[in-house]
């Protein structure tokens, strides 16, 4: 008997998964990996599970996990294409789709399990919340060890970071919406910042201050009062130094063997480690640099020197060993994830490469960790996905180079 065409399907997708899972656990690492061993990672192809109400969502622009191990993620609305929200405009010209609400939630299955409404959206929340407060521009999300949620606001004219319960209340406004810090040494507010990071012990919120300015700038998490800022190297922030100073101006005149002295505009990822060493992204500058929590400069790596424009250090996560042996990085230009061991800050492994399929990227801009040792991606631009990958362990290192 023949076979039906719909368990040719069937065993054609099977067949396709099975190819990728084992594709996606081949790493790659430089030739100065030290031991041989890098973390190994298997795509997971049906995570996580459609949305309901036809919902779509736009640009993945920041992804986060609680202490439940749930994942949230924020994308931005105003990247949604007409086309793929039609039965959202007036009058409807199509019955799919209309945009999802901005902050989604998801449990470790891939259900859908809270969302987060705008204030002004005219929709009543189904299952989900409405937030007392949004920010204009979405981009970055944290979920701080009191399980508060923590959003940056992009817009040009953006001078403010939100804190949330996870019920969408509000708790806390660092800075003023429509006015903007003036300069990169203006403490009374941030502006166009991209990402923070909440540290514990002195619960003090890390800002990664961003597309408009040109600094790490650091405040009390509950009363949002000013400690104290920095600038690549630990200097003080120059917004005269116009080298790299946007992306518009990198691939006109980018010189790979120059190295910047300030931060790009596009100081775009913050994390503290348990040992107290804050790393942050400076996009542009195709680098991760490494500081004491008082600003001191400790060290620096350059993941793809190359990289015009773009850039190729967007967000970093940590592994979840005790010792956080591993380093996380997000490359939107290469379009994969680099794995670099953090002691030596070098770059040993890697997975990813440019496509629209399970495991493959377009624009992989954030990053971040559940306690089993999980990774979660979102993807910005025309990307507008949330990818996990399974931690499999530690496996041996091929001889390719990641660059």
């Amino acid at each position: 008997m023949k076979p039906s065409p719909r368990f040719i399907v069937g065993a054609t997708l099977l067949a396709a998964f099975a190819a990728l899972a084992a594709t996606e656990r081949i790493l790659e690492r430089s030739v100065a990996a030290q031991s041989g061993k890098v973390p190994t990672f298997q795509v997971d192809p049906l995570w996580p599970k459609p949305l309901p109400n036809k919902w779509v969502m736009g640009s993945v622009i920041g992804v986060g996990v609680d202490s439940k191990d749930h994942i949230w993620m924020i994308h931005r609305l105003s990247t949604i294409d007409r086309n793929e929200i039609a039965a959202a405009q007036n009058p409807p010209i199509s019955e799919c789709c209309f945009p999802a609400p901005p902050v989604l939630v998801f449990d470790q299955a891939g259900n859908l399990i809270h969302f987060l409404e705008r204030p002004d959206d005219p929709r009543a929340p189904t299952g989900g919340a409405r937030a007392e407060v949004m920010p204009k521009s979405e981009h970055g999300l944290y979920i701080d060890h009191h399980d508060n949620l923590w959003l940056a606001d992009n817009d040009a004219n953006a001078g403010e970071l939100i804190k949330l319960t996870q019920a969408g209340k509000h708790l806390l406004t660092i800075g003023a919406p429509l006015k903007p810090a003036k300069d990169s040494n203006d403490i009374t507010a941030v502006h166009c910042a991209t990402n923070m990071f909440v540290e514990p012990t002195a619960n003090e919120v890390y800002v990664s201050d961003g597309y408009c300015n040109r600094r790490l700038i650091v405040f009390d998490a509950d009363s949002g009062q000013y400690k104290r800022h920095w600038g690549a190297y630990g200097k003080k922030p120059d917004d005269s130094d116009t080298y790299n100073s946007g992306r518009a101006q990198v691939g006109k005149d980018y010189d790979a063997s120059k190295v910047s002295q300030q931060f790009g505009r596009a100081v775009h990822g913050v994390e503290v480690s348990k040992d107290g060493l804050v790393y942050v992204n400076d996009r542009t500058n195709n680098r991760i640099q490494v500081f004491q929590k008082d600003g001191t400069f400790v060290t620096e790596t350059f993941i793809n020197r190359q990289a015009h424009w773009y850039g190729s250090s967007f967000e970093t996560a940590f592994s979840t060993d005790p010792g956080q042996q591993f380093l996380y990085n997000t490359d939107g230009s290469d379009q994969r994830v680099q794995i670099l061991d953090r002691k030596t800050m070098q770059i040993i492994g890697g997975f990813g490469q440019g496509g629209r399929y399970p495991g493959q990227f377009y624009a992989v801009h954030s990053i971040a960790t559940d306690s089993k040792g999980n990774i979660y991606t979102g993807e910005t631009n025309e990307g507008k996905r949330l990818q996990r990958f399974l931690y499999k362990g530690l496996g041996p290192a091929s001889t390719k180079s990641t660059r």
